[in-house]
């Protein structure tokens, strides 16, 4: 993820050409060449690493829906987002990240979340905990009165939330490339999300 990153992401972090950014299904929902650059080795790599896998990308799938439906029924499968906040990537706003899961049989078991401007890498595994680098991440015991909320990225509030340094999160958006990283990162730092009616909503208790 990282090599990837500084390959194709960072050099055009604040240097993007008006042609390099496209609106896909309506306006606001950007792409770029970095995005589809970036997913095309991550998916390279995984491939490579893990033959038979399926890997389920935000711009394949984009291209191909039926992806969506041969993951709900994968026995092993990886998510790839490569550039989680675009639009912040586009504004050269810090907030991004290139994030990935991995699926067996449903169930997320382990993700990666890295922020190229943050230099901060996330790695979680069912049951064995949530780290940033080598620390352990862990919500803080005790609540506030009044939640703090974030709403940048998937990419940044998991890891906000994880860390204790926002409370709430709410989602209308539920793509699994958006949410299963930092899911499991949330959840084994000792958070939760739920849903709620439409909405999925992210806390850290």
């Amino acid at each position: 993820m990282q090599e990837v990153a500084a390959e194709v992401i960072t050099p055009r972090f604040g240097r993007l050409d008006e042609g390099e950014v496209a609106s896909k299904r309506r306006p606001g929902d950007l792409v770029t060449v970095a995005d589809r650059e970036a997913e095309v080795l991550l998916t390279r790599a995984l491939g490579a690493a893990y033959p038979g896998a399926l890997v389920l990308g935000e711009e394949a799938v984009a291209a191909d829906p039926s992806l969506l439906v041969r993951f709900g029924s994968a026995e092993h499968a990886f998510t790839v987002d490569p550039v989680d906040g675009t639009r912040h990537f586009v504004a050269g706003s810090p907030d991004h990240a290139v994030m990935l899961a991995e699926v067996r049989s449903g169930e997320v078991v382990r993700s990666w979340v890295w922020q190229p401007q943050h230099r901060c890498a996330y790695v979680a595994e069912r049951g064995a905990g949530a780290f940033c680098g080598e620390r352990r991440v862990r919500r803080p015991g005790k609540a506030r009165r009044m939640p703090r909320l974030t709403g940048t990225c998937c990419g940044v509030d998991y890891p906000r939330l994880a860390e204790g340094t926002a409370d709430l999160a709410v989602y209308l958006k539920q793509k699994p490339w958006d949410h299963l990283p930092g899911r499991l990162l949330l959840t084994e730092a000792g958070g939760s999300v739920r849903r709620r009616g439409p909405l999925l909503v992210a806390s850290g208790s």
